[in-house]
């Protein structure tokens, strides 16, 4: 399993649709993903003052699109990344996040 956070109306937005794309893709080519270990760090990192978060639980074997584990050097660690569209059949779980670890 892989993991990734996403705001609650970006994920309704993604159920309409028919399929997720994160703002990064856009951006930078891929949506990040992190392994179980992971998500507590990015959590306290990137979502500190973020409300309404879902954690999707994503089955590896399902993605459609292709998936790299690349290093961030921020952190030097080796993170997850989709190179193209979530397809939301990949999607095992979803939890909600109530508050962000400090």
């Amino acid at each position: 399993m892989i993991y990734h956070v996403v705001q609650k109306d970006n994920w309704q937005q993604a159920l309409e649709q028919g399929y997720y794309e994160a703002p990064s893709l856009g951006t930078e080519g891929f949506i990040h993903f992190s392994k179980a270990e992971q998500v507590q760090g990015v959590l306290q990192r990137y979502y500190r003052d973020v409300k309404q978060l879902l954690l999707l639980h994503i089955d590896e074997s399902k993605l459609t699109a292709e998936l790299k584990y690349e290093n961030a050097t921020s952190v030097n660690e080796d993170f997850p990344h989709l190179f193209g569209r979530l397809n939301l059949d990949a999607v095992a779980n979803i939890t909600e996040i109530n508050q962000v670890p400090l």
